[in-house]
């Protein structure tokens, strides 16, 4: 008794690698499991571990739990007595009872399975779990039924671990673009307009409308308002404040398909560069900064744990040969100081043609790649790695994309550009934009986007007039950052990536 409460009375929340040895020793800390993991030297007095329990076993005389707290995805190994296992403030330890334990960090006798263990000798019971009803059960869950409980899927290890992926990855493109000067910003995501013009768009309303009297108008913002599809209108008008810009927000598209591929949620990272007339030069922001985001997550802890960790419902081998498959994915992005293979869209259909393959989609010029031609354009011309497509038929690409100042033997295209990894295909696309006034408007009409009868652009006015006062030549790009991280991770499906997935028929919580 008299030692847990000197334990509580010098708690610390100070992590275990950034305090000095010697306080270490006299002090208690409360310390992650993955501090304590690190830790290889020596031993450690007056430990303060906060988890979960992950699983018990009980023998005559000793208790083993493994403890996790999300910080990595091997638990720690805590030895308890029976006593201390059996019965705590009326509480059982059971798997998802949160814990408090404290006691001492000791060398293992069985180093191959971890080299320390925790030795405790105070167990307090924070949250109970009833064994009973508890869903989460020490055996193999398979992906569709945890995704049925989105709110408790990421206490299994490997899921929390991909919430920690995507966490350092968020961390790594923001200190990329920082340090290049790029200004973060917030566009809104209720817009006007469909900025794709697909028309795949959620519309914002309240949920009950009062009655409206004759000829009154009684939604909210007087005229139809949507979930953005993408931020890059608002920020080619931020860029033309503050020069550079970029963001990771959510975007929202109305799309009836329930493929691993697709979400109605989902984060885009878009940016936008300002005075740049060269399309090269927006292509290499992106390889340049996703060079740096895997490079930086191969050298993170987390990182480590995506490429060689074992996960649920692994067979023999099987951790062995993904751990192979992601390093080569890995090595493709990072590579050499060689850039990346590009390829026109126009000879892209010609060798699309030429394959011997036999496409379900035949390929011709006009018509969009289907997913099917971006795998084989990935795996051939990108040998396995990543590959630029550029200058799309003009015909298939939105109104604001810049018209390429040569001409295609087959049409007119755009200076724009789409990159395509293996297996995922396009994950980033990207564009030069008009920014010629009359030339905006002239393709503005001719896609329908402006009232013939009064020339008016309706919610678009307000992009009409960036063109109108100041504008300059400018390009930008959006990458799928899900997609990107379901490529990263190997997950095969998009859903496994996301904490709280919805798409089409399912928004559970």
């Amino acid at each position: 008794m008299l030692l847990t409460r000197r334990l509580w009375r010098y708690s610390s929340v100070i992590p275990l690698h950034s305090t000095p040895r010697d306080s270490v020793r006299h002090y208690a800390s409360t310390v992650s499991v993955s501090d304590l993991l690190d830790r290889k030297d020596g031993d450690l007095d007056n430990v303060i571990v906060n988890g979960y329990v992950r699983s018990i076993r009980s023998l005559k005389n000793i208790s083993f739990a493994s403890i996790g707290d999300g910080s990595t995805l091997e638990p720690l190994q805590a030895l308890l007595t029976p006593q201390q296992s059996q019965r705590q403030n009326t509480h059982s330890l059971s798997v998802g009872t949160a814990v408090r334990l404290s006691g001492s960090w000791q060398p293992s006798p069985n180093t191959k399975a971890q080299s320390h263990e925790l030795h405790v000798e105070g167990v307090n019971v924070v949250g109970s779990a009833d064994p009973t009803t508890f869903p989460l059960q020490k055996k193999y869950h398979t992906p569709e039924y945890l995704r049925t409980m989105p709110h408790l899927r990421t206490r299994t290890p490997f899921n929390s671990t991909l919430l920690r992926f995507r966490s350092e990855s968020i961390a790594q493109v923001t200190q990329y673009f920082h340090e290049r000067r790029f200004t973060q910003t917030h566009p809104p995501i209720i817009t006007s307009s469909d900025c794709e013009g697909a028309g795949e768009v959620f519309s914002v309303e309240t949920a009950e409308e009062p009655p409206a009297k004759e000829g009154q108008d009684v939604t909210f913002f007087k005229s139809p308002k949507y979930l953005t599809v993408s931020s890059q209108l608002h920020l080619e008008a931020l860029a033309q404040s503050v020069g550079n810009v970029w963001t990771l927000s959510p975007t929202f598209r109305a799309e009836k398909s329930d493929t691993a591929r697709h979400l109605s949620e989902f984060y885009m990272l878009e940016a936008e560069i300002s005075f740049e007339e060269d399309m090269e030069k927006v292509m290499f922001q992106v390889e340049d900064m996703l060079k740096n985001l895997v490079s930086a997550l191969n050298r993170s802890r987390v990182g480590k744990d995506v490429l060689y960790g074992k996960r649920p419902g692994d067979e023999p081998g099987q951790a062995a040969e993904r751990s192979k498959e992601l390093e080569e994915r890995w090595r493709g992005i990072i590579r050499d100081s060689s850039r990346w293979p590009t390829i026109t869209y126009s000879t892209a259909i010609e060798l699309l043609q030429k394959s011997p393959r036999e496409f379900e989609h035949v390929p011709k010029w006009g018509s969009g790649l289907q997913a099917e031609h971006e795998r084989w354009i990935a795996s051939t011309i990108g040998e396995g790695g990543p590959v630029f497509v550029t200058h799309y038929p003009k015909k298939i690409k939105p109104f604001y994309m810049l018209p390429s100042n040569t001409l295609s033997n087959h049409g007119e295209t755009v200076d724009c550009f789409d990159l395509l990894l293996p297996e995922i295909c396009e994950i980033v696309g990207g564009s030069m934009r008009e920014h010629r006034l009359e030339r905006l408007l002239e393709r503005m009409r001719t896609s329908g986007l402006i009232d013939p009868r009064s020339d008016d652009a309706g919610s678009l006015r307000w992009y009409i007039d960036l063109r109108r006062w100041g504008s300059v030549p400018h390009g930008g790009f959006g990458l799928g950052f899900d997609r990107l991280l379901c490529y990263l991770t190997g997950e095969q499906n998009i859903r496994e990536v996301v904490t709280f997935p919805r798409w089409h028929g399912r928004c559970d919580c």
